[in-house]
C-alpha cells in the first residue's frame, strides 16, 4: 500500500512538473506523510530518484518541438549542476528549517508580479544573446541549482519565473528550459544523497516509470496547448505552493 501511494502521487507529480514544475509539492509531502519517521535526507534523495526520469523525458519531448536555446542552456545546465551538490551537500550538514517562514512571501511576490504583468510570458522575445545570455543563464542555473539541493520547493516555478521575467522568454520555452536545468540539479543532489546512502532504490526505480508517464502526458499537455495555457498552470502552482507553504511554516 506505501508503494501504491507513493507511486500514484509520483504520476501527478509528475505532470504537473512536466507542465510548469511544482511536481515536488505533490510527492514530498507525499513521502513524508507515508514515512514519517524517516530522514529528510532519505526521502529528499527518494523524490529525487523518481523525478530525475521525468523531468529529462520532459526536455528531450520538449527539444523536439521547442526551439531550445542550447548555447546558453548547456552552460546553464552544468553550473546548476554544481550548485546543486553544494547545496545537497549542505543539507546532510545543517538543517535548512530557516527558510521554511521566507519561501511563503517569495512566492507571494512572484504570483503578485504574474498577475499584475497580464502580458508577462505571452511572447517570445529573448532579452539577450550570445555571452550575456550565457551569463544570465547560468547565474539562474548556479542560484537555483544551490536552492535545489539544499531545499527545493518550488525550484521548477523558480526557474520558469525569472527565464519569463529576466530572459524575456515566454511561458512554454521557460518551462522547456527549466526542464532542461531542473534535470541536471535532480541528478547532482540524487548523485549526492545516493553517495550519502539517502536513496531506497525499490522505491525510487518504481516511481521513476510512474513519473515518466506523468511527465509524457504533461508535455503534450503543454505543447498542445502553449504559453497563455502554462501561465494559467504556473499561476495555479504558485498559489497552491503558497498556501502549503504558508500552512508548514506558521500553522503546522
Amino acid at each position: 500500500m506505501e508503494l501504491l501511494i507513493v507511486t500514484m502521487a509520483s504520476l501527478l507529480a509528475g505532470f504537473v512538473d512536466a507542465i510548469v514544475g511544482g511536481g515536488g509539492l505533490i510527492l514530498v509531502p507525499a513521502l513524508f506523510a507515508v514515512f514519517p519517521t524517516t530522514h529528510p535526507a532519505t526521502l529528499f534523495g527518494v523524490n529525487k530518484g523518481a523525478s530525475v526520469w521525468g523531468t529529462a523525458v520532459a526536455t528531450a519531448q520538449y527539444a523536439r518541438r521547442v526551439d531550445m536555446r542550447w548555447s546558453a542552456l548547456l552552460p546553464a545546465a552544468a553550473a546548476g549542476f554544481a550548485g546543486s551538490l553544494a547545496g545537497a551537500w549542505l543539507v546532510t550538514v545543517i538543517s535548512p528549517g530557516f527558510l521554511r517562514k521566507v519561501l511563503p512571501f517569495v512566492l507571494l511576490a512572484v504570483l503578485l508580479y504574474t498577475l499584475v504583468k497580464k502580458e508577462l510570458g505571452r511572447n517570445h522575445a529573448p532579452r539577450f544573446s550570445g555571452h550575456a545570455e550565457t551569463a544570465a543563464a547560468c547565474c539562474i542555473g548556479l542560484v537555483l541549482g544551490f536552492y535545489d539541493g539544499f531545499f527545493g520547493p518550488g525550484t521548477g516555478s523558480f526557474f520558469v519565473f525569472l527565464f519569463v521575467r529576466w530572459l524575456g522568454y515566454d511561458f512554454l520555452n521557460a518551462s522547456a528550459s527549466a526542464k532542461l536545468l531542473n534535470t541536471s540539479t535532480n541528478l547532482a543532489a540524487l548523485l549526492l544523497f545516493a553517495w550519502k546512502g539517502h536513496v531506497w532504490w525499490h522505491f525510487a526505480l518504481t516511481m521513476a516509470v510512474a513519473n515518466v508517464v506523468g511527465s509524457v502526458l504533461g508535455t503534450r499537455t503543454a505543447l498542445k496547448h502553449g504559453a497563455g495555457f502554462v501561465r494559467v498552470v504556473f499561476i495555479g502552482v504558485v498559489t497552491t505552493l503558497i498556501l502549503k507553504t504558508g500552512y508548514d511554516a506558521f500553522l503546522k
